[in-house]
């Protein structure tokens, strides 16, 4: 893969975790970052984020891959899984380590949860660990050392944006104590590997846009122009989520899902029906407009 993107063209990706089928909200992720990628003749790529085994559900991975191309949602270029990509994100880790950004973490989870206050995520890390390990305690994960300073960036969508990652989200985790390397890290490591321009993505993770930019400066990577959508909600408010197995989409039925997930983008209507998902695509992507994307998140029981 290539670690930049070619000239200024943008370059776009669709990241889903193989822990289910594709839902209306994973469609709604995909559909915004492949209109907004396509749009300016952009890239879009995809990427299975399967780190995390015990999580994912077999044929998950080939079922979304199918899906997605039922629904014309072409990708460029080789699917990444990231479940290959451990030495480079080990590589990443050490550079970090080297810099002396990290530390090795002995805590359990419930030791954490009695000494610590909430935070954006959970409790956050109260530092038993930061100036080394106790006595007689191995080091279960590594975590990254924050430091008070706001993290400032323009979302496309929802405007200008500050965090302060110590106060909200304290220490984070980079690998984790079953040996796994952590989101964060793994989702910048392959931004930038990648050559990823535009990340555009669901507002759920918003609250980890400032974690991904402080590691991007750490590791002196790119920071692409994130876009977070808004999130797609059912009857009862919640965020649709695979664990809820919410309204999985038809793969034998693309159209409906295709519009109703335009229309919850707040994307103007075709003027004629479409026939068919090619001439979906035809007028949909010239007609992409990302400033009527609404900045909140939307009950899809009224849509479709």
């Amino acid at each position: 893969m290539s670690t930049a993107a070619v000239g200024s063209r943008c370059r776009g990706r669709f990241a889903p975790s193989p822990t289910g089928p594709l839902h209306f909200g994973s469609l709604v992720a995909a559909l915004g970052s492949f209109a907004d990628a396509r749009s300016g003749a952009g890239e879009w790529l995809v990427r299975i984020e399967d780190l995390d085994r015990t999580r994912e559900v077999p044929g998950a991975a080939d079922g979304m891959l199918r899906t997605l191309e039922a629904f014309g949602l072409h990708w460029d270029g080789p699917v990444l899984y990231q479940r290959l990509r451990t030495d480079a994100y080990a590589a990443a880790l050490e550079r970090l380590v080297a810099q002396g950004l990290c530390y090795p973490c002995g805590c359990t989870r419930r030791e954490i949860a009695l000494r610590a206050r909430p935070g954006l995520e959970g409790p956050i890390y109260p530092g038993t660990c930061r100036n080394g390990l106790p006595p007689g305690r191995a080091a279960r994960s590594v975590r990254l050392r924050t430091t008070h300073a706001s993290i400032r960036f323009a979302d496309a969508i929802l405007g200008p944006q500050t965090q302060d990652v110590a106060e909200v989200v304290g220490d984070f985790v980079l690998r984790r104590a079953d040996g796994i390397h952590a989101y964060q890290l793994a989702v910048v490591v392959d931004d930038a590997e990648q050559g990823i321009t535009n990340v555009v993505r669901g507002a759920d993770l918003l609250a980890s846009t400032p974690r991904q930019i402080l590691l991007q400066r750490h590791l002196g990577l790119p920071k692409p122009v994130y876009a977070h959508l808004p999130l797609a909600l059912g009857a009862d408010g919640r965020k649709l989520s695979k664990s809820l197995a919410a309204l999985p989409v038809d793969a034998a039925r693309p159209l409906p899902a295709l519009l109703a997930a335009w229309r919850f983008l707040g994307q103007e209507a075709p003027p004629e029906p479409c026939k068919d998902v090619a001439s979906f695509w035809a007028w949909a992507l010239p007609n992409w407009q990302r400033h009527l994307v609404p900045s909140q998140g939307l009950n899809v029981t009224v849509l479709i």
